[in-house]
């Protein structure tokens, strides 16, 4: 366990609403090894995307301890979890959050650049992920000229694009019909595998979830 990419233990988090206090984790012990691809199965409202907000070290109030490649994350400052979500993840949700008045190469090209890259080292990188997920041919064309899996794809490439340690996938197909939502992932999965990255991937689809390494479910607060 000491070279897991991501390591928690005893993460819990509750709110209280009228009056009663709702438990969406209730001490979620977790390993992810490194390169390991791992399917966090549960229904919708089981706190999947809970869960990836605390790894993703996208909000505070949860107890418990991060380990994010072998570093404590859950103690840190503000500014020292950018460090991390710079340097160490990546994220694909279920809707692409791209960049409307950006091609598909500089929506790839932006966070390489944030993270220090120059800009033909980063051009270089999008232009290769972007055409190693069959998207050669579209790179700069903007989101709105895209299909809805190619927009995907291309949130895929942006995910990658730093070579982050972890990739933390909420619903990366949930808005995508079947077939569509079939090519994303095994594209997303091949990536991920040929990138060394290791994933957390939430999904409520047992079918898509048995395709990754591993699958853990999340039921009432706790991993079964």
């Amino acid at each position: 366990m000491n070279d897991a990419v991501l390591q928690t233990s005893g993460l819990a988090r509750s709110f209280t609403q009228g009056g009663e206090t709702i438990h969406v984790l209730r001490g979620v012990d977790l390993a992810v090894q490194p390169g390991e691809i791992v399917a966090l199965l549960g229904a919708s409202g089981s706190g999947k995307s809970t869960l990836l907000q605390a790894v993703g070290l996208l909000e505070g109030g949860f107890e418990g301890s991060i380990r994010i490649a072998g570093e404590e994350a859950a103690t840190l400052d503000a500014a020292g979890r950018t460090v991390v979500r710079r340097d160490r993840l990546g994220f694909v949700y279920q809707f692409h959050h791209l960049l409307p008045d950006f091609d598909a190469t500089e929506n790839v090209v932006l966070p390489q650049l944030i993270h220090g890259a120059t800009r033909d080292a980063a051009l270089t990188r999008a232009r290769d992920l972007l055409t190693v997920l069959g998207l050669g041919h579209r790179l700069t064309h903007r989101p709105s000229q895209l299909s809805g899996g190619e927009q995907q794809r291309v949130a895929v490439a942006r995910a990658l694009a730093n070579r982050p340690a972890l990739v933390l996938a909420d619903e990366p197909t949930g808005n995508l019909d079947e077939h569509t939502a079939d090519i994303v992932l095994a594209e997303f999965l091949r990536l991920v595998r040929g990138e060394g990255s290791a994933a957390l991937v939430a999904t409520h689809n047992e079918r898509l979830a048995l395709k990754m390494d591993r699958v853990v479910r999340l039921n009432e607060g706790r991993l079964r």
